[in-house]
């Protein structure tokens, strides 16, 4: 078998292979229904905003590598030729004329720098380097956390649009079941043409509010298989596992709390110690850089004999002090100093932004709660509501449309119940985020 057949069986067998992966991760997604943690685990693990957060570490070590680099000495090897004319000479009377120099000039050396102390400048340089890769490591958690959000919302609306879809299902059986009901009565002149009209009419407004419902149910679902880095068109299931409703909450510790948990604030710090560090470096931009050098090699040129290659070496000290800047040092300074006043109002800012969000997400939680107390009890009046209704359709005290306005009552309280339960799922897991608290 030649290169080429090879080269052309590999590419087939990691095709295939490529292939068969993606095939086992819609199937893992698509046999069963979903829990929510496998949800974010999948998108944290592979959603390329966390893959490029990630890779600014690299970005960030080299970084820390370049800050370190001074430390240790720079290696160069050179060579050249070069030819004179006219060559130096001297004439002695009684001896004759001599070359000062050859006209063909070899030269090969190698060159050793080294910074001998540089009064901190590295090592303030390397502390700024190494607050920067802190920096980007506490981004990625920031990244993983709007994810993560992100997934936790997008899965309990699927979950609402899957009950609402199924409680649709439902109510169209038990008008399905009425139209048949009301058709049997009309044959016998118990029931009117308008009453299976009404019943028609209904029905085909369930449908299309069952429509409405899967076409929000398709759309949630591409952007779930986005963030899945799935087909837009894989169908997947969500299990619908009801939170247990929290205890009675404090305002102050939660936001005491989130203080010191939240990565925004986290990060801003970062930040505020980086440039902190920037302006130090700056301070001390200006001290003195002592440096060594050695250079040895070989070249010609040398007495008596000029053109003979000759081993020669050269070594010494050095000292660079600078003297004047003009005004861009100063400059510098004051926009160091700008950068760590901006992010401490940044901080004063967030702070703000984060006791509004906590406090906000913390009644819209109790709310939630409260809905569902009354949304069930609401269910329970309404069920109770269709069944004397349905009694007394049969035995004729009742219309067909008031009957009808029953079962429609029923249903729109079953669903506001599962809004209910959904919306304190999603503002529980705000809540759990925005006092910093990881939502993976």
């Amino acid at each position: 078998m030649n290169h080429f057949h090879a080269l052309v069986l590999m590419t087939f067998a990691l095709s295939f292979a490529g292939a068969a992966k993606g095939q086992n991760t819609v199937k893992e997604f698509t046999t069963d229904s979903v829990d929510l943690q496998s949800l974010v685990k999948r998108v944290i693990e592979t959603h390329p905003s966390v893959l490029k957060a990630e890779e600014a570490i690299n970005s960030a070590e080299a970084g820390v590598g370049l800050a370190k680099a001074t430390w240790y000495p720079t290696i160069d090897l050179g060579a050249g030729y070069t030819r004179i004319g006219p060559v130096p000479a001297i004439s002695v009377p009684g001896l004759g004329s001599f070359d000062m120099a050859p006209a063909n000039n070899y030269n090969t050396t190698l060159n050793v720098y080294q910074t001998v102390y540089d009064f901190s400048k590295t090592k303030t340089n390397i502390q700024v380097a190494e607050a920067n890769k802190g920096i980007v490591e506490k981004n990625i958690e920031l990244v993983k956390q709007k994810l993560a959000i992100l997934t936790i919302t997008n899965y309990y609306s699927l979950a609402y649009l899957q009950e609402a879809i199924h409680t649709k299902e439902i109510q169209l059986g038990i008008l399905e079941q009425h139209l048949d009901y009301v058709t049997r009565k009309k044959e016998t002149g118990s029931a009117t043409d308008y009453e299976i009209l009404s019943t028609k009419v209904r029905i085909s407004g369930a449908r299309n509010q069952k429509l409405d419902l899967k076409t929000a149910l398709d759309n949630q679902l591409a952007i779930l298989n986005s963030l899945l880095g799935l087909p837009e068109n894989t169908r997947i299931k969500v299990k619908n596992h009801l939170m247990a409703q929290s205890e009675n909450i404090v305002y102050d510790s939660l936001v005491s709390y989130a203080s010191e948990h939240r990565n925004e604030l986290i990060l801003a710090g970062l930040r505020q110690k980086q440039a902190e560090l920037r302006l130090q470096s700056l301070k001390i931009e200006n001290n003195p850089v002592v440096s060594a050098f050695a250079s040895g090699g070989i070249k010609n040129g040398y007495f008596p004999d000029l053109n003979k290659p000759t081993a020669n070496y050269a070594a010494g000290l050095g000292i660079k002090v600078p003297i004047y800047t003009a005004t861009r040092h100063r400059n510098l300074m004051l926009m160091a100093s700008s950068d760590i006043n901006s992010i401490k109002l940044d901080i004063v800012q967030s702070r703000r932004e984060i006791s509004s969000e906590v406090y906000q997400n913390m009644e819209n939680l109790d709310a939630s709660k409260r809905k569902i107390d009354q949304s069930e009890l609401q269910l329970e009046q309404a069920e109770e509501a269709r069944k004397l209704a349905d009694l007394s359709y049969k035995a004729g005290t009742l219309t067909n449309l008031d009957l009808l306005d029953s079962e429609s009552l029923e249903a729109e309280s079953r669903l506001n119940l599962i809004r209910a339960r959904i919306d304190y799922m999603i503002n529980s897991a705000k809540l759990e985020i925005s006092i910093g608290k990881q939502g993976y």
